[in-house]
């Protein structure tokens, strides 16, 4: 499929992937401001410290500006991934907002595909069908994990990128420029091939 993709001009969907700490969010956010004039859609995570620097939480800001605490220390319920309460419910309020699968953008931006996103049917199900789509979709995902997590990776349309501390300035730099040409050729053609009054 990720030959089918590239025959119709599509380029794969790209997953990013390293160890814990290793820059996964500053990497998917750089590729973001890089492309930002394709206006993509979508999320980042970000951690949610202590005044002693000490993680509590994790904190998902849309590309809009919205913000929802997705998991934390304190809180309460039935889901939990480690020490951390997941707010299920809040996040399926925000993906339900957010519309990922039918926003105008031919761009989708996600961090992460992992274990506290996956408690979420409603998140499996809008990036499958994002995965779907000829839209382009990219992605921090877990280095490990079963399940859904297993399964994207395995995905025949889906080019999976592994970052390290050697690789990571190359890589994004790389990664940024062969996309934004991607982007831009697609552009061109569908102007190209839109009927003239």
């Amino acid at each position: 499929m990720q030959d089918m993709r590239k025959r119709v001009g599509l380029t794969p969907h790209v997953l990013i992937s390293g160890p814990p700490g290793i820059g996964k969010t500053t990497f998917i956010r750089v590729l973001a401001n890089r492309l930002e004039e394709y206006n993509p859609a979508g999320f980042f995570t970000e951690e949610i410290r202590n005044a002693q620097g000490a993680r509590e939480g994790f904190r998902l800001v849309t590309l809009g500006g919205r913000q929802l605490v997705l998991s934390h220390i304190h809180q309460g319920g039935s889901y939990r991934v480690g020490r951390y309460g997941v707010d299920v419910a809040g996040f399926e309020q925000l993906l339900a907002e957010l519309d990922l699968r039918h926003a105008q953008s031919r761009l989708t931006i996600i961090d992460e595909i992992g274990k506290m996103e996956c408690l979420s049917r409603r998140f499996m199900d809008d990036v499958t069908a994002l995965l779907n789509q000829p839209k382009l979709l990219i992605a921090t995902i877990a280095l490990k994990g079963e399940g859904f997590i297993s399964q994207v990776k395995d995905r025949p349309d889906c080019r999976l990128v592994m970052v390290t501390r050697e690789n990571r300035d190359r890589v994004m730099s790389d990664l940024a420029t062969e996309l934004e040409k991607s982007l831009r050729g697609r552009e061109n053609a569908v102007r190209c091939n839109r009927p003239h009054d």
